[in-house]
């Protein structure tokens, strides 16, 4: 297994202090604060480590409420708020230097049948047939500001293949809409809630900068100030991150300096596994005038 992948397993693993208090380190991305969606994988893992084996998640609602600090451990407190005949529902705060960073609420169901139906998977060619993020990154060379660069060619746990790359140092005006295949940079053990804190945190790359696209603006315009301010999430189906998996998003409004986004995770065979919203901050500050 690559290493990099290696070392975001043991982080979601997460260390347990007691019953219901665990602590997590933090994998460095390069941008000195801690990565959204690895702090949704962390607090999504301590709810279940609460939970019995037989019941999966089936949604969460997390709020994001400071920045974190990749140099600081993350202390993740459980709630045990309900354990019901058919669900169980955990409250986690996460915090760090005594203030918390992060708020989940997460419920958990044993597997049952029941009525089904779901929207169909957009069109989207096969992702052996597309480049790597990784590969679109090299092909930027040295436009690719200095700072950013290491990070921008690092190895990846999750291997990224967008449908319609965009340029963020030259973004172009399009629709809200973008589809980006995922997948685990190795194979995974059998661990179905592993597979759901992966994905959990792979939700968060190519989410919220889609709301940008109608602006013609993307993270690394000048002035900009992007970040997650809630995320939800629902499990429909088991699922594998260890195959590809198409994220379908697409941001039905902005206003306020926010921007709304839903996605939807499709298998190859076009089964509804997961589905997503996020709003997020897209402020964008006059010339000048420094966050």
């Amino acid at each position: 297994m690559q290493s990099v992948l290696a070392e975001l397993l043991g982080l979601l693993r997460l260390e347990r202090l007691e019953n219901t208090l665990f602590r997590g380190q933090s994998q460095d991305l390069g941008w000195g604060a801690v990565f959204g969606g690895q702090v949704l994988g962390q607090a999504l893992s301590a709810a279940q480590q609460t939970v019995p084996s037989e019941r999966h998640v089936h949604s969460f609602h997390g709020y994001f409420l400071r920045s974190g600090d990749v140099r600081r451990p993350i202390i993740y407190e459980v709630e045990c708020i309900r354990d019901g005949k058919s669900f169980t529902t955990r409250r986690v705060v996460a915090i760090q230097s005594g203030q918390a960073i992060f708020s989940m609420s997460a419920s958990f169901q044993a597997r049952e049948s029941g009525y089904e139906h779901h929207a169909p998977m957009p069109d989207a060619p096969d992702p052996e047939s597309l480049p790597s993020e990784t590969e679109l990154v090299r092909r930027l060379g040295e436009r690719i500001p200095e700072p950013l660069r290491a990070r921008a060619l690092a190895d990846k746990p999750i291997e990224i293949r967008p449908v319609d790359p965009i340029d963020p140092l030259r973004p172009d005006v399009r629709p809200a809409r973008r589809l980006v295949w995922f997948r685990a940079a190795d194979a995974l053990p059998d661990d179905p809630a592993l597979h759901c804190y992966l994905l959990a945190y792979a939700s968060d790359f190519h989410f919220v900068t889609t709301a940008m696209q109608p602006h013609g603006v993307s993270w690394l315009s000048p002035g900009m100030q992007v970040a997650s301010l809630d995320h939800a999430m629902w499990f429909h189906e088991p699922l594998r991150l260890d195959d590809w998996l198409l994220y379908a998003v697409d941001s039905p409004v902005a206003s306020a300096g926010r921007g709304l986004v839903r996605g939807s995770f499709y298998t190859r065979d076009g089964r509804l596994v997961a589905s997503t919203a996020q709003e997020g901050l897209i402020r964008r500050w006059p010339m000048g005038q420094v966050p």
